[in-house]
């Protein structure tokens, strides 16, 4: 039977929905930031606010503001920070719900937490089951390797020969199973600890009000056809794998050195279960999140020994993802702390192989990535075993590339001057560079790659931009793929616009009827002379390229929500005389929605959506909620977005007198969104002038002449925007 993954998702986030909301409230509105700062940091007060050394980064001058008035904090330098809450999350690197029990505990505040379905009390009652025995099996290896005979002169001279020091095999809770394959289970059933939670079972539960199977317990242990329990890591030191959160969730035993000859399994892992999924987790994660946010960077490796070897000669930023395919929730775990991975391998053809499987896919996920191989007889482990913290860090930093040309020289190698393999050669270097998100990025490796191979650089944007189109029609294809099967007889559809509709506004007076969408197609009203204004035809999205230039509008139009979303920036009337006000989130979402618009930023379009739902609640404000939420992305762009260093602009009307954003929220609102949409326009224009000047386009006489006439539309509609903007065509801020 395969892990659910909706069981599995359900057990990590239901413990933050058993925290009821009251309580959730009152702990943040107890948590002050400069106190728990101050648990961390040295402040002292500068004009309202406080200042100090950051403490997630090396900072020489204090570059950490806390600001008690918003409750926040926020390094200039680093950009970490936010309320205490998400404060704790990141210097402690531990989730929401446990930062939020951690201020609970240190204002005295009692978490509440909502009662508990029966099924869900016992699926926290076996969870929390599996997580103590565990806890019992690395305490009892752990003992075994320090206080047995046989665990001392086997297991311990084991990691003493490869020059494991006391204090790391402590740090890492190394130890030693005994030969007798029945010691274990002995020792934990006669501790009380439940038989089946030593094994692996199924268990029935429902998800969706389907029947589903589960996978239960430890795995530690297994049961012959006898019934008798036997210990999975018999013989073997052990290997304990410790999460995020300083739990043990699994083992890794590994046979030693003079049983291994002929052995095809030299290691065996705890089977994957509810507590642990081999492919989501990372091996020394634990022992390594501070040392990885505080470098800026992570090394991979492969094995275990690798990360406690480097741990030992003081690199600690290392982790491993232990001979399996790196998986995206791997990729996730390290987005976590750090943009800058760095591939560490050894340098023979296991070792390439090696870092080429997962550098495209750290790529993909817009991770900066390079690789570095070690000389050849020599891999992580070895490696930190002759040399210093100073030596290692020196050696990557004289040897690590980048995967772009780490992958050009390989294949240029491999190539020689052979033409075929060549042009293969460029094949593949161009399909590396085109899944890279970063437009910038890209261009950069284009330039490295065209020198390198020899190649104009002209050509090479030519390919990398033919690529990308391929690999958007593919994921176009799996995408409609995928809704006609969940929208198939067989299955429920689900439709959700993703900024969900607001109530109609009525018209106002002296607001001008904007022309403008993010569509690449227009057309005209009907209607003659110079009376006819623009309009749009819908159902084709803006295209991908031309969200970055996008980004800063939509930036300053969420600034904008965040800062006074639930503020009247106007009150209309209608022809009875009631007064319907109307806020800055109304205006923005009619906008949007009366021109068929929708953000091209996710983060951005998931944030107004949440605006105009709870725009409502009792006592709610924008500002409050979103660098209070929960989800660590929207807090943070919540805090970058009312931080006084991005903080819009004073201006200056013809009597001088100066007039802050909220005065003026009508204006401003207006004035930034027909901004954006003339910066829709500009970039369909790009795309219609990049189709007159393709060859296909141009000998096709009925296709050059509709794209002409668009062209002479789209011109029409940015002129009206240009004159509805005046002088300040563009924003800035």
């Amino acid at each position: 039977m395969k892990f659910h993954l909706g069981i599995y998702r359900f057990i990590c986030i239901f413990a933050s929905d058993m925290i009821d909301q009251a309580t959730v409230d009152r702990i943040i509105d107890a948590a002050q930031i400069v106190d728990v700062v101050s648990d961390f940091v040295t402040l002292r007060k500068r004009g309202v606010n406080y200042v100090g050394l950051c403490p997630f980064h090396d900072d020489r001058t204090p570059s950490f503001s806390v600001s008690p008035a918003r409750n926040i904090c926020k390094c200039f330098a680093c950009g970490k920070g936010g309320n205490p809450v998400h404060f704790i999350m990141e210097h402690e690197q531990i989730t929401y719900t446990e930062a939020l029990k951690y201020l609970a505990r240190k204002y005295g505040i009692e978490v509440k937490e909502r009662e508990l379905s029966s099924e869900e009390k016992q699926a926290q009652n076996d969870r929390e089951s599996a997580f103590i025995v565990n806890q019992f099996a690395r305490d009892y290896y752990h003992d075994i390797l320090l206080n047995n005979p046989d665990g001392r002169s086997i297991g311990l001279a084991y990691f003493r020969n490869r020059g494991f020091r006391d204090d790391i095999i402590e740090k890492f809770q190394l130890g030693f199973a005994l030969q007798q394959r029945d010691a274990f289970p002995k020792a934990a059933l006669s501790k009380g600890y439940n038989e089946k939670f030593l094994t692996s079972y199924e268990s029935q539960v429902k998800v969706d009000g389907k029947d589903t199977t589960l996978v239960k317990g430890t795995g530690i242990c297994y049961k012959r056809e006898d019934g008798q329990l036997v210990d999975r890591y018999a013989g073997r030191v052990i290997f304990p794998w410790i999460s995020l959160s300083g739990k043990v969730i699994a083992f890794g035993g590994r046979l030693l050195d003079s049983r291994t000859k002929g052995v095809a399994q030299k290691y065996v892992n705890s089977p994957d279960s509810e507590i642990f999924h081999k492919e989501r987790e990372l091996y020394g994660i634990f022992q390594a999140k501070k040392a990885i946010v505080k470098e800026d960077c992570v090394y991979m490796v492969e094995g275990y020994t690798d990360v406690i070897s480097m741990h030992q000669c003081g690199v600690e930023n290392v982790v491993a993802n232990s001979g399996t395919a790196l998986s995206k929730y791997q990729i996730n775990i390290l987005h976590r702390f750090t943009n800058n991975i760095v591939l560490l391998y050894d340098g023979d053809e296991a070792g390439i192989h090696a870092a080429t499987r997962s550098a495209e896919m750290l790529l993909q996920e817009g991770m900066t990535v390079k690789v570095c191989l070690l000389p050849d007889g020599d891999d992580p482990d070895s490696f930190a075993r002759k040399h210093t913290a100073q030596e290692y860090r020196q050696f990557i930093g004289e040897h690590a590339t980048d995967y772009i040309r780490f992958k050009a020289s390989l294949l240029l190698k491999q190539a020689g001057n052979d033409p075929l393999k060549r042009g293969e050669a460029i094949r593949e270097i161009t399909k590396a560079i085109a899944i890279i998100p970063e437009a910038i990025m890209r261009d950069v490796f284009i330039k490295e790659a065209a020198d390198m191979l020899g190649i104009e650089e002209k050509r090479m944007v030519g390919y990398v931009a033919t690529q990308r189109k391929t690999n958007r029609e593919a994921e176009e294809k799996r995408r409609v793929t995928t809704t006609q099967t969940l929208t198939s007889p067989q299955n429920t559809s689900i439709t959700q616009s993703e900024v969900p509709s607001a109530p109609p506004l009525p018209p106002i007076d002296n607001l001008p009827e904007e022309a403008g969408s993010g569509n690449m197609s227009w057309q005209t009203k009907q209607g003659q002379g110079d009376n006819a204004q623009p309009s749009v035809v819908t159902g084709q999205p803006v295209a991908s390229s031309s969200s970055k230039a996008l980004y800063k509008y939509e930036r300053s139009i969420m600034q904008l929500v965040v800062r006074y979303g639930e503020k009247t920036m106007v009150e209309l009337t209608d022809e009875e005389g009631n007064a319907t006000p109307v806020t800055v989130i109304d205006f923005v979402s009619n906008t949007l929605e009366r021109d068929d618009m929708m953000l091209t930023d996710s983060l951005f379009r998931d944030m107004l959506r949440q605006a105009v739902e709870h725009q409502h609640d009792t006592d709610f404000t924008t500002e409050r909620y979103f660098i209070n939420h929960p989800d660590t992305a929207i807090s943070k762009m919540a805090l970058e977005l009312v931080s006084d260093r991005y903080q819009l602009s004073k201006y200056h009307f013809k009597n001088q007198t100066i007039v802050t954003d909220d005065k003026r929220l009508y204006e401003l609102a207006t004035e930034i969104t027909i901004s954006y949409k003339y910066a829709i326009v500009n970039e369909s224009l790009k795309e219609v002038m990049r189709q007159l000047q393709d060859p296909a386009i141009a000998i096709d006489g009925l296709k050059c002449a509709q794209t002409i006439k668009r062209y002479t539309e789209l011109r029409e509609v940015q002129a009206e925007l240009a004159k509805r903007l005046g002088e300040r065509v563009v924003l800035t801020f």
